[in-house]
């Protein structure tokens, strides 16, 4: 059976609540389609120790305060589940559960939306899918031979897990930071972080409030054609949020040079010199999922979709949320994507008028 509606969202995570929350004040019909089986997006599959960058009451969604918890500045992975969860319930959100979209295709004046449960005939699509199930990793000599355990971002859940073992963790980011402290502080681990640069951390004082203003700044200062943007902190900062701090400050979080390459049991330093290690921890980021679109041909050379603000250029009934600076400033954080969520219905009531 095709069934209709005005609007398909594709993804159920904060993108997809965010967006929700927005038609429904638009007065627009709408489903949500979420190939998760229970609320919560990716955050009910990040590790037991993250914290977020901001607090509680500056990680929220629209019309929704997250409550704080048990005295927790920065509030972990467990309480985002319960707030996404209790957003979803509050707001009625039409979402369905276990539904994973396979392709988004033309259907003369509407589009039409395949999943493996059924399909939508609709007039537009909001495209929130995120990146958590893309990791990306990098090509580096050698890791195709290396015989020990390999790991991404996404697969990492505590510190309990290599107990006992020689672990590299890779990459310079937040992620890095707080995953190669969660393993030192465990004090079972033996861990040694990598970054291609030298880490920067942010001043204990400055968090991710700071960060959202200065994606902000940024993305302002490009549209007027600038690049010069100055501040206290730029976006390859580290915040210091308790664990790392803690790591940093006992002088367990020192960074070396990244190794050039692995060997079938460990890596291979800039020196020449080899060490043996049991895993590697690849924290290296993300690419869109965006393999739903496919059958629209619109990504670019670089995988982007070129967009007028959330709008696909090339395709006026297709817009897309919470993917990183290109479909909005901060738009890929809890605070962020309400601004272009709301952007984005309000342009597909537009549209539909």
């Amino acid at each position: 059976m095709t069934q209709h509606t005005d609007v398909v969202v594709v993804g159920g995570g904060q993108a997809g609540l965010a967006a929700g929350y927005h038609l429904r004040r638009q007065g627009l019909d709408f489903v949500i389609l979420d190939a998760e089986a229970t609320p919560g997006g990716s955050w009910q599959h990040m590790w037991d120790s993250l914290h977020l960058f901001s607090p509680a009451e500056h990680s929220s969604l629209p019309g929704r305060l997250m409550p704080a918890r048990g005295g927790e500045t920065y509030p972990g992975a467990g309480h985002v589940v319960d707030y996404l969860a209790d957003y979803e319930k509050r707001y009625a959100l039409p979402v369905q559960h276990g539904t994973r979209v396979r392709a988004v295709r033309r259907d003369g004046e509407r589009l039409l939306v395949e999943a493996d449960c059924g399909t939508w005939r609709t007039q537009a699509v909001i495209s929130a899918t995120g990146t958590w199930s893309r990791p990306f990793l990098p090509a580096v000599p050698g890791r195709g031979v290396f015989t020990g355990r390999q790991f991404h971002t996404v697969d990492y859940r505590s510190a309990a897990d290599f107990a006992g073992q020689r672990v590299i963790v890779v990459g310079g980011g937040n992620s890095g930071a707080q995953i190669a402290a969660d393993l030192a502080l465990d004090g079972h681990v033996g861990v040694v972080w990598v970054t291609r640069r030298p880490p920067r951390f942010l001043a204990d004082d400055i968090d991710g409030r700071v960060l959202f203003d200065v994606a902000t700044a940024r993305r302002r200062a490009l549209d007027a054609g600038r690049s010069d943007i100055g501040g206290v902190a730029s976006l390859g900062d580290i915040v210091a949020v308790p664990p790392v701090r803690a790591a940093r400050d006992a002088g367990l979080l020192s960074a070396k040079q990244m190794f050039t390459g692995l060997t079938a049991t460990g890596v291979r330093w800039p020196d020449g010199t080899r060490e043996a290690v049991d895993a590697v921890i690849w924290c290296t980021g993300f690419r869109p999922a965006l393999a739903h679109l496919a059958p629209l041909g619109l990504r670019g050379r670089r995988g982007h979709i070129a967009t007028d603000g959330t709008r696909a250029i090339a395709e006026p009934r297709l817009h897309l949320i919470g993917y990183g600076d290109w479909t909005g400033p901060a738009s890929a954080t809890l605070i962020g994507v309400g601004r272009r969520a709301r952007d984005a219905s309000q342009r597909i009531r537009d549209l539909l008028r």
